[in-house]
This record gives structure tokens, C-alpha cells and sequence, in this order.
């Protein structure tokens, strides 16, 4: 049987069409060159090194669908503190070649361990007057600054050799190491008084005085017998003259009361050093020539222990200065010669008619100033000064009183001399008001807006302000100084206090405030002391009446802005070195160009540590703080 194969093999190939096929060629070859076009066109357009396309064509592309994420914020430690905020050139400009130095700053010989340039016992015998008048032979112990750039030492002030780290408060109040203040000479006049005793390395501070050997707390407790506002809070703000080593403000601080403790750089070595090491208020000063450096009005009570004042001499022109800082209302308390003079002018070595025709002379000019004697027991006097002047003008002419002052200065207090003249009160309405208005019992009084406000034209509601921006401020500094509200510092200074709002939000700690007001800026430092808090006027561009190492914390708020044009900011570094504590703190707050220039003057103090912050206010905001640490090393 035959086999049938397939026909389709038997057929012969089919014919393609030509055109058919030039058709699917073409389609092929179109397709891979618009492939081609996209590929080479998407890769021009995303290409780093192409130009960028016209507007035109910007129109036709599409915008992403998720735009690119925001670059990362900078790391915390890469701050950008670079100025960004700058001042005019006028005040740039007044930069002095030690200003831009990059040479650490020397120490001062060994000598300089206790300097304290306008209170220099080698400048004071350039004004010793031994022949002259009462005032005349005291002055020499009042401020006498270096007359020229030249006589400042360009120098740190050292510390002594094995100076330790001061007591914390309240420890410090009873002992200090004496290597911090080596000076052995009331431990050895003052020795039968119990002003301070030398126990091996320690100083130890019984709380004896020239007018309570025996202990301040029973002499204190018998002046609270006798003025019972001692322990309601009528008596905050007090003035002790002649203070020895302030055992008499030491025990006040038990009945709230903040004592500003003055006396001279004299015999009695070293007592305001030993006061501010104990922890507590104190500043060199006499009455002589010039006025205290303190506002008229001031003062709740102010205080004289046998401070061998002549309160009588030259028409009474001392107690007419503490007249004057005294409030409408304020006690004078005075104990010591010639008070008692009966029982103790043989104690004192005087004759007994010499210190009865004293006391007369005393209670005649009392009387005159139109003070009352409200208390006298034992060994102590307590005169009250009027509330107002009201029924004293009538009498003055009948007492032969002084005249009273004129002019409106009567609350300057720098280099202003004093004059032998009642400093007039505020005029009232009725006799039984108070002049100037009544102060609150502390501690009301410290966030009640003063009477004094008006005056200084500030009204409550700018005082109330002040008060919160302060407690914002001070909230930031605990944030970056811990140690700030941890009881590590006691004494601090405020260079420029403004009316008290830094030192009233720290009141809650253990510390106490020396509040400075630059005698050319304004008057606010009375505000301060109606506050109950206390304070001074200070020209920056001079040396502080203090000791070195003897403040914990210095706050500087626009200090060197206010100085720029006026003193170097070398010099008040170097103040600023002299009087803090080789461990203590530092904050600036100023102008981010100022802080900036600072910080390259401080970078040259090798123990000094300087850290730039942003304020409470911010990044963007021009105000700026730098926090320094100091240390031992």
C-alpha cells in the first residue's frame, strides 16, 4: 500500500509580501528610536553637570509627586554663635591693643595677694593729714583710686599659698581657713573680746565684740527688748558702722534682717576680709569727707558698737549722714561711749566729765535732727528718726537746728561730699502721714511695688514685668550653671542690678546679693533698698571696695556695653578676677558682639573657662550669656 505523504510538503514555499514586511520594519525601527529620544532626553534633563533648561520647557515637566525632605538642624555642640547682630563701629572701634591681645594674662607678684587698688596703704600716705580737721584726718583711709592707666596693674591678683575652698553657708558663718585670709593680728588685740581665735588651721569666730565679749546673742536679744520692730519685719535693711568681723549682722540674719557692714582699711586688719569670708555683707568705708554710697532713705536701723565715731565734730556732720540714709521712721542704736558713761569711764580710760559733756552734745544734736530717744538700758541707746517733717519745722528755729539741704541730689552718693545740713523728707498732706509713703513688713515688701517707683518714673506694671522676666532669666541659669541653685555659691555681686529684679528671684536661696548701681545710669538703687534688699553705687571703671576672693558668683548684665566707650574692658576683667573666688562662676549677658570680643579677653585668663549660650530668648535673639568657671588649678 502506497504511503500518502503530507500535500503541504508537496507545495512549494509561499511568497511573502513585500510591503507587508517593510511595514513591520518600519514600526520596529520608529519604536526603538523614540526609546532612544526618551532615554537620552531624561538623561540630559537629570544630569548634575547640565545647564538648566528654559522656562519654557520648565512648564512642561512635572512637579515630583513627594518634595525632598528639608536638610537635617545642625548637631547641639555646632551652635552657630558667629554675630549676626552688629553693633555701630563708633562703639567697636574704641578697642585698645591690650583689648585684642592673644597673650595669656600674667600673675601679679606674691605681694598682690591681698591688693585692693583704691584702698592701697602705700597710696594713703599721699593724702595723710595729721594737722588737719576731724574729716581731714580720716581721709586718708577713703577711696583713692590709680590716677592713670599707668598705675594699674595690668596683672591677675594671686592667691595666698595653700588657699582652700571657703566653708558653705551656713558652716562659714562660725569658721574659715586662715590660710584664705592669713592675718594674725585680731587674733591676738582682739583676743579678750572673742572677735575670732586662731585654732590650728582654722579661724574660728565665737561671736564676741568690743561691746559683748560674752557673745552678740545676748546683746542682740537686749536691743529686741528694746525695739520690738526687730522681729516683726518693720526692721529689714540695717547699717553697721565699724562692723569688726560682722558677728552683730551674723546674728541679725536670724531675725531676717540683711546688715550692710562698713568699715575702714586700718588698725584693725583685715575685719571686712574676715566678714565676706564668714559669708556675710560687708565693704570698706568711713565717714570723713564723702557721703556713704548709699541713697538717702535707705536704711530701717543703723548701728554703732564702740565705733569711735565723733558723731558731734564738725556741727555733726556724721550724724547728719546717717540721718540722711536712715528712712522716715528709721532707729539709730548706739552703744558704747558715751552711753553709760557713769558705770564705765574707768573701763575706758576717760575722764568722767569729758564723756558727760559728750553725751550732752550728742543728745542736744539728736534732739536738733528732731530724733526721739525712744529706749536707753544699760549700755545701749535707741533714738527713732521723724516719720516726716512736718511738726519739726515749726521747732527748728527754736532748736537752732541745721538748715536744711537744697538741691536734687540728695540721693547721690559718689564722691559727693557731705554738708552739715538736714537732708529735707518728702513733703505730706498730715502730720501723722509717712513721707514717701509707708514701707510693707518684710517679706511683703520685697515684690510690693515700692513708693519710689513714681519718683523714678517706673510704673507697676513695668515693676511687676521686671519681676517675671528676672524669674524667666534666673530659671534659665539654673538650666546651665547647676551648681547655681544647689547652694554652692553665697556671696554674689550684680553689677548693674537695675531696681533689684536678679537678687529678688534668687531670694528663696541661701545666698544674699550685692546689688550695684552705676552712679551715672539712674537712681534705682533706692528702689532696691525699699525692696529690702541692699546695695551701692559703683563706677565700673574703678576698683571695688573689697578684698580679693570674696565674692562666689559675679552677674553682669550689659556691664561692658554701658563701659564700652567710657574704660577698657581689660581692666574690668580684671577686677571682675580680683574679687571672685578662685572656683566661682561668672555670667555675662550682653550683646552677642560684645560677648564675643569678652570671650576672646577672658580665653587669655588660663584658670577662667568660658562657655558661649544662647539667652532664654533664643537662637535669633542678640543678647547673648557667657558663663565662665573659674577653678584652683
Amino acid at each position: 500500500m502506497a504511503t500518502v505523504e503530507n500535500p503541504a510538503a508537496a507545495l512549494p514555499p509561499a511568497i511573502t509580501n513585500p510591503l507587508k514586511t517593510s511595514s513591520k520594519l518600519k514600526l520596529s525601527f520608529f519604536s526603538i528610536l523614540l526609546f532612544s529620544l526618551s532615554y537620552f532626553l531624561g538623561s540630559t534633563l537629570h544630569s548634575p553637570s547640565s545647564s538648566p533648561p528654559r522656562q519654557q520647557n520648565q512648564l512642561l515637566l512635572c512637579p515630583p509627586i513627594f518634595p525632598p525632605p528639608p536638610p537635617p538642624p545642625p548637631p547641639p555642640e555646632s551652635l552657630d554663635f558667629q554675630p549676626h547682630h552688629f553693633l555701630t563701629s563708633s562703639l567697636i572701634s574704641n578697642s585698645t591693643s591690650s583689648s585684642i591681645n592673644s597673650l595669656p594674662i600674667p600673675l601679679c607678684s606674691a605681694n598682690f595677694t591681698d591688693f585692693v587698688p583704691c584702698h592701697d596703704p602705700s597710696r594713703e600716705k599721699l593724702f595723710f593729714s595729721p594737722l588737719g580737721t576731724t574729716q581731714l584726718a580720716f581721709f586718708h583711709r577713703e577711696r583713692h583710686c590709680p590716677a592713670s592707666e599707668g598705675e594699674k596693674p595690668r596683672c591677675l591678683v594671686p592667691r595666698p599659698r595653700g588657699y582652700k575652698s571657703p566653708f558653705p553657708w551656713p558652716k562659714s558663718k562660725g569658721f574659715a581657713w586662715f590660710r584664705n585670709v592669713p592675718s594674725k593680728k585680731l587674733t591676738v588685740t582682739k583676743k579678750s573680746q572673742n572677735w575670732v581665735r586662731l585654732e590650728g588651721e582654722l579661724l574660728v569666730f565665737p561671736g564676741g565684740g568690743t561691746s559683748f565679749p560674752k557673745g552678740v546673742k545676748g546683746y542682740v536679744e537686749e536691743i529686741r527688748r528694746l525695739l520690738p520692730e526687730l522681729k516683726n519685719g518693720a526692721i529689714r535693711t540695717a547699717l553697721d558702722i565699724g562692723c569688726g568681723v560682722a558677728s552683730f549682722a551674723a546674728f541679725l540674719m536670724d531675725y531676717n534682717v540683711l546688715t550692710m557692714s562698713v568699715a575702714p582699711r586700718d588698725i584693725h586688719e583685715a575685719q571686712v576680709q574676715f566678714a565676706l569670708e564668714r559669708g556675710l555683707p560687708a565693704m570698706l568705708g568711713i565717714l570723713s569727707v564723702h557721703r556713704l554710697p548709699f541713697p538717702s532713705r535707705s536704711f530701717d536701723m543703723a548701728h554703732c558698737s564702740r565705733c569711735l565715731v565723733p558723731w558731734t565734730n564738725n556741727d555733726g556732720l556724721y550724724l547728719l549722714e546717717i540721718d540722711r540714709v536712715l528712712r522716715p521712721g528709721g532707729y539709730w542704736v548706739l552703744s558704747g561711749p558715751p552711753i553709760n558713761w557713769k558705770l564705765n569711764y574707768k573701763g575706758w580710760e576717760r575722764p568722767a566729765m569729758d564723756l558727760e559733756q559728750e553725751q550732752k552734745a550728742l543728745e542736744d544734736l539728736a534732739r536738733r535732727l528732731c530724733w526721739k530717744k525712744v529706749a536707753e538700758r544699760g549700755n545701749i541707746a535707741v533714738w527713732r528718726k521723724p516719720t516726716n517733717h512736718a511738726h519739726c519745722m515749726i521747732k527748728s528755729r527754736a532748736w537752732k537746728s541745721p538748715h536744711m539741704c537744697t538741691g536734687s541730689d540728695l540721693d547721690a552718693g559718689w564722691y559727693r561730699k557731705m554738708e552739715a545740713c538736714i537732708t529735707p523728707l518728702p513733703p505730706v498732706s498730715d502730720v501723722h502721714h509717712v513721707s514717701g509713703g509707708t514701707l510693707q513688713n518684710w517679706p511683703k515688701r520685697l515684690n510690693v511695688a515700692p513708693p519710689r517707683l513714681k519718683s523714678e518714673g517706673i510704673s507697676v506694671k513695668e515693676f511687676n514685668e521686671d519681676n517675671l522676666v528676672w524669674r524667666k532669666r534666673v530659671a534659665h541659669y539654673g538650666v546651665i550653671l547647676k551648681p547655681f541653685t544647689q547652694g554652692k555659691y553665697r556671696n554674689i555681686m550684680d553689677m548693674n542690678a537695675g531696681i533689684g529684679g536678679f537678687a529678688a528671684a534668687l531670694i528663696k536661696l541661701p545666698v544674699w546679693v550685692m546689688n550695684v548701681v552705676p552712679p551715672d545710669t539712674n537712681s534705682n538703687l533706692s528702689i532696691v533698698y525699699q525692696r529690702g534688699l541692699i546695695g551701692t553705687y559703683m563706677n565700673w571703671c574703678e576698683a571695688f571696695s573689697t578684698y580679693p576672693r570674696t565674692y562666689d558668683l559675679i552677674h553682669a548684665n550689659g556691664v561692658f556695653s554701658i563701659y564700652m566707650n567710657k574704660c577698657d574692658m581689660v581692666d574690668i576683667v580684671l577686677e571682675m578676677y580680683r574679687i571672685l573666688r578662685p572656683e566661682g562662676a561668672v555670667i555675662v549677658r550682653d550683646h552677642v558682639d560684645v560677648i564675643a570680643k569678652l570671650k576672646a579677653i577672658t580665653d587669655r585668663i588660663r584658670s577662667w573657662a568660658g562657655t558661649m549660650y544662647h539667652s532664654e530668648n533664643g537662637p535669633f535673639h542678640s543678647q547673648k550669656v557667657l558663663l565662665i568657671h573659674g577653678s584652683l588649678s
